[in-house]
């Protein structure tokens, strides 16, 4: 292994067999460790293997677990606050309607409380507008299903009002261009 240096070359030779032996045995030893490690069978490498990649899948079934929790606990979260800022923006409309009625027991006039639940009205319909709702128009329209429902048929007052909408009890309203509420009309026949 190392080479030694001879320091006296009247050393004995029996000495440097000594050695040469001891580094002989210590190398033989090594070779006998190695190979008292035994080495792996086919099976043995496979059952490992397998362990290997039963512990990955657990893993990743344990990650999409803890994935669809959180995402279903994130939709619950969604839809309890969906209609949250809708909500919030009524909330003025509300309290104007509360003002309105304080105004109504104490009133001896009827005109100024027309004007202040008109405005109310007007303020509601405009800020549900802005979030996207719209009213349908319905009445002297051709009877379209898909935004009407016909409660029932009288006889048309004019031939050109045939199969068109005469009156309307109930307005329709889409929202973002989705009908939300059909329109409940009375179709001329």
């Amino acid at each position: 292994m190392f080479s030694k240096k001879k320091k006296n070359d009247n050393q004995d030779p029996e000495v440097e067999n000594n050695a040469e032996a001891q580094e002989n045995t210590s190398e033989e030893q090594i070779d006998t460790v190695e190979e008292t490690v035994p080495e792996l069978t086919a099976e043995e490498k496979l059952q490992e293997e397998n362990a290997a990649l039963n512990d990955k899948y657990l893993r990743l079934f344990a990650e999409f677990d803890n994935y669809k929790r959180r995402t279903q606990k994130e939709r619950i979260e969604l839809l309890q606050t969906a209609g949250k800022d809708v909500i919030v923006s009524l909330l003025s409309v509300l309290d104007d309607f509360d003002r309105a009625n304080k105004a109504m027991e104490t009133a001896t006039d009827v005109n100024p409380i027309r004007e202040g639940i008109a405005l109310v009205h007007n303020k509601l319909k405009s800020l549900l507008a802005q979030k996207g709702l719209k009213e349908m128009e319905s009445i002297h329209t051709v009877f379209d299903t898909d935004n009407h429902e016909a409660i029932t048929n009288i006889p048309a007052p004019s031939e050109d009002l045939k199969g068109k909408v005469v009156d309307e009890l109930e307005k329709g309203y889409t929202l973002n261009d989705k009908v939300i509420r059909f329109a409940k009309v009375v179709v001329g026949s």
